[in-house]
């Protein structure tokens, strides 16, 4: 659509804002303007305020770098999680899969990435130092590789055992044997779940 076909100057920057939107384009950006434009003040201002906060009240776990609305999340407080068991994702995406599949009770480390050398990513962009210090503590008994089944996703794997391996933990990984997909958060929840609790050990994999 062209500039000029707008006939509001706003409403064509607030469609330009939705449409930067992972998977919004612009028809799409356009029709979400047009319905807020359609409800009422107090629900538009609802939906900013919402926002905002969001952006600038969200804090990251001290503990394991998920999101939440305090220092420390809900899942690292909780006195009935597991906390030998720390399950390694490498978004806050996945976390909220595999809490979904109600088969793992332990706590989690998100990585916040992948080591990516094409994509100029490596150990120290992503929170590979503080999971290791994490572990060195000697609270962790079992380290739960559940990455994706990607180059990235094994370069990682590969990456963190070799920096644990001396550690007195045990480093498992979700069972390849499962069928999930590339992508963890696109794995439909009993498919996960099962991968979940049928892990293996990862040194296993490496004398296939």
């Amino acid at each position: 659509m062209s500039t000029h076909s707008y006939p509001s100057k706003l409403l064509e920057n607030a469609v330009d804002q939705f449409s930067r939107l992972p998977g919004i384009g612009r028809k799409t950006a356009l029709r979400l303007v047009l319905h807020i434009l359609r409800q009422p003040g107090t629900d538009v201002d609802r939906f900013a305020q919402s926002v905002l906060s969001l952006r600038n009240e969200v804090k990251t776990c001290k503990h394991c770098n998920n999101i939440s609305d305090t220092e420390e999340c809900y899942i690292c407080t909780n006195p009935r999680r597991n906390q030998s068991l720390l399950c390694v994702v490498e978004s806050i995406r996945d976390v909220m899969s595999i809490e979904n599949t109600g088969q793992y009770n332990g706590v989690y480390y998100v990585l916040g990435g992948l080591i990516s050398p094409m994509d100029g990513i490596g150990p120290a962009d992503i929170n590979i130092e503080g999971l290791v210090n994490k572990v060195s503590l000697g609270i962790v008994k079992e380290v739960v590789l559940a990455l994706s089944a990607t180059m990235e996703g094994d370069t990682t794997n590969f990456y963190i055992f070799k920096k644990t391996k001396h550690l007195p933990v045990e480093v498992t990984t979700i069972a390849r044997g499962v069928a999930f997909g590339n992508e963890l958060e696109y794995a439909d929840e009993i498919t996960l779940g099962r991968a979940i609790v049928n892990r293996v050990r990862f040194e296993t994999l490496l004398s296939n």
